[in-house]
């Protein structure tokens, strides 16, 4: 099974997520270039949680661990990881890094007290992770296909399943017995632009162990009625649990074959 990430800074949605099956609440207080590279007019979300949500969450939370995204490496780094680390983060994510200096930063504010994940998604980040991986220190690798995407001028974030890039990164990754997931998944059974089952069947082909629940599977600026978002949740890890489970009986030829249907759609989406 994935391991499942839902973003919030509500303590009781979390809470919610939680007693559904999600196995760790993404608290995000990164902002620092988010409006320079995603300009606006793109369908992105520009969160600005804060220390205070880290220790909201933390308490709300019994079993699921707590995942951090912090600024990207800056001269305040030190400082915000620290109080994020005495905040009880269980895990700590570094987004947009570019150099192996960055990291090995990263690593060292860190210090071994919280788990460690970066978020590659700058195509300098991509052509320097052979020697990020070699330095080694870290935990687990997340590709961030939307940033990603923009860094390599690309339309829509899937393209990069289906063009070679993740491909390829996570042949590395496998051969370091790296952890690592990437993108987004929607929920099993609703109409999206490219449907869940198509994205679960990619993180099935390639071998990942991790994905982070979208908007569309949940979108609480949308829906703000607690028993609904319950509803969604629960019915909704359930569905695509089970979809996981008969994606883990099937063999090479189904995953090749589904891999083929989802290059079609990414093709029809760009072309439209």
């Amino acid at each position: 099974m994935l391991k499942l990430f839902y973003i919030t800074n509500n303590p009781q949605i979390a809470k919610i997520a939680e007693n559904s099956g999600v196995d760790r609440i993404f608290v995000d207080m990164e902002y620092i270039g988010k409006e320079l590279r995603q300009p606006k007019g793109m369908d992105t979300v520009k969160n600005h949680h804060t220390i205070e949500d880290v220790k909201n969450i933390k308490s709300a939370v019994t079993k699921a661990e707590v995942l951090v995204r912090v600024n990207p490496i800056h001269e305040g780094s030190k400082d915000e990881i620290e109080q994020t680390v005495n905040a009880g983060a269980d895990v700590i994510m570094l987004p947009y890094w570019k150099t192996p200096s960055e990291v090995s930063e990263f690593i060292k504010y860190v210090g071994g007290r919280a788990k460690t994940i970066l978020l590659l998604e700058t195509d300098e980040a991509a052509k320097c992770v052979d020697e990020v991986i070699n330095n080694g220190g870290f935990d687990e690798i997340y590709i961030g296909l939307n940033d990603l995407k923009i860094s390599q001028g690309k339309k829509f974030l899937f393209e990069l399943v289906c063009d070679g890039t993740v491909d390829e990164l996570v042949a590395k990754f496998k051969a370091a017995n790296l952890t690592f997931g990437f993108g987004g998944v929607g929920r099993v059974g609703t109409e999206d632009l490219l449907p869940a089952e198509n994205v679960l069947a990619e993180h099935y082909r390639l071998g990942s162990s991790m994905v982070i629940l979208s908007r569309a599977f949940c979108d609480t600026a949308k829906t703000t009625d607690l028993t609904e978002i319950e509803t969604a949740f629960k019915e909704g890890v359930k569905n695509n649990k089970d979809f996981e489970r008969m994606l883990a009986e099937q063999n090479e030829k189904y995953f090749a074959d589904k891999h083929k249907e989802t290059a079609q759609i990414i093709k029809r989406i760009v072309s439209e």
